[in-house]
């Protein structure tokens, strides 16, 4: 019985050391152990940050050891607030700065979470990659197809574990609907939409009196060109197009993350997208549409639609149309499949709930997945995968042409 269990052991040993020489050497000094503390750098203070960010791995600090060192902001209030929320959920102040530079380069960050500007996710994403930093990043992860690429790259480049914060995707419910899709219950699907309405832009509650000597004003900027401090483009960026382009990626971006996560394709080949400010107009000069709608085509024979109309609240919808029926996605904790509708006769029938599948929340996900070093639920792939239809989106917005992708060249083009 000894020799047997010394066998046992030599054998367990021999295999746990062949894994250990298996790993890239970079990857296995990355890999926090069991008792090891993470470290997070949060880059952007505003109500992501604190709120849902800090939040919500704050929940998590005990079974996943986990604490913030470093926070950043360009204005001093927001940083302040992250500091003083991190000392009351985890012990401890972390230090405070203007500048994602300060934070990505610290050898006490172990992980960066980015809740900042949508003009800033892919630099702050690429500087992050590049310093071998794991990462969660917020949602619309680019407004340009060049920058996303770039940052990409980065990330897979480096092989860090990188989270896109298209959270949706880890609700029990949502993942219900993909179990329940990929047993081919709905059959074949023509049409998904989604109209996400309201009766006012949300670009139009950000807006704040914010003192300009509180405010680093380059740090917002970045790549964007210099000029004097305006308190409206920097408390309000949601609603202009230099820094934001809107409900299409804003909350499209959640939309087509979702249809790739349930029903599995990937790119579409071509969008038209058409919209403008219709309805509210004022000093503010927001030149982000109040309606929009965008119509992309799959190569899967699918037409999937987006469209908000910020002129009246009513009929927000975002459903799967199918062969044999229709899932309804919203709310989203409480979706619905029926027969409504078919052309054909399946096993549907009067409208019932999707029956949820457990999976740990989108932050829990990430923090196991740096110790584990698995791919998170929504990967850099995932985060790519929704960004290209909302970038080609404004881009036919732009143009008012119809703009084709071609996915093996990563290349847009009007046809």
């Amino acid at each position: 019985m000894k020799q047997s269990a010394s066998r046992r052991q030599f054998l367990t040993t021999t295999a746990a050391g062949v894994t250990a020489l298996a790993m890239n050497a970079s990857s296995y000094a990355r890999v926090p152990g069991a008792n090891d503390r993470i470290r997070i750098g949060l880059v952007g203070c505003g109500g992501r940050g604190i709120g849902a960010h800090m939040r919500g791995v704050a929940r998590h600090a005990k079974t996943q050891n986990i604490e913030f060192t470093a926070v950043c902001d360009p204005w001093r209030i927001a940083r302040e607030r992250a500091a003083a929320s991190a000392k009351k959920w985890f012990g401890r102040e972390p230090l405070q700065f203007a500048s994602y530079r300060d934070v990505v380069s610290r050898d006490d960050v172990d992980a960066v979470m980015i809740a900042s500007c949508d003009h800033q996710h892919t630099i702050h994403l690429e500087a992050t990659a590049k310093a071998k930093k794991d990462v969660y990043c917020e949602k619309p992860l680019a407004m340009d197809l060049e920058k996303l690429k770039r940052a990409c790259d980065a990330v897979k480049a480096a092989g860090v574990v990188c989270q896109i914060g298209t959270q949706l995707r880890s609700l029990p419910s949502m993942t219900g609907c993909r179990e329940l899709f990929k047993t081919g219950v709905l059959g074949k699907v023509s049409r998904i939409e989604r109209h996400r309405n309201g009766t006012r832009p949300y670009w139009f509650s950000r807006l704040k009196k914010v003192d300009p000597k509180d405010v680093d004003w380059k740090e917002f900027l970045l790549d964007r060109p210099m000029r004097a401090f305006d308190p409206k483009l920097y408390s309000g960026w949601y609603g202009y197009r230099e820094f934001s382009d809107g409900p299409v990626p804003g909350f499209g971006a959640h939309y087509i993350d979702l249809i790739n996560y349930i029903t599995g394709p990937k790119f579409p080949h071509s969008v038209v997208c058409h919209g403008g400010t219709h309805t509210w107009k004022d000093d503010n000069k927001f030149t982000c549409p109040d309606h929009v709608e965008a119509l992309w085509v799959y190569p899967e024979d699918l037409m999937v639609t987006y469209s908000t109309n910020f002129g009246n609240g009513s009929g927000s919808v975002e459903r799967i149309y199918a062969e044999h029926g229709v899932m309804d996605l919203l709310p989203w904790g409480k979706p619905t499949v029926s027969g409504a509708g078919a052309i054909r006769k399946g096993k549907l029938g009067k409208v019932e709930p999707v029956a949820p599948v457990e999976r740990p929340d989108h932050f829990l996900d990430w923090l196991q997945c740096i110790r584990n070093r698995k791919q998170p639920n929504a990967s850099i792939d995932a985060g790519y995968q929704h960004a290209v239809p909302v970038i080609m989106a404004m881009k036919a917005y732009d143009t008012g042409r119809r703009i084709v992708y071609d996915a093996a060249k990563r290349e847009f083009h009007e046809g």
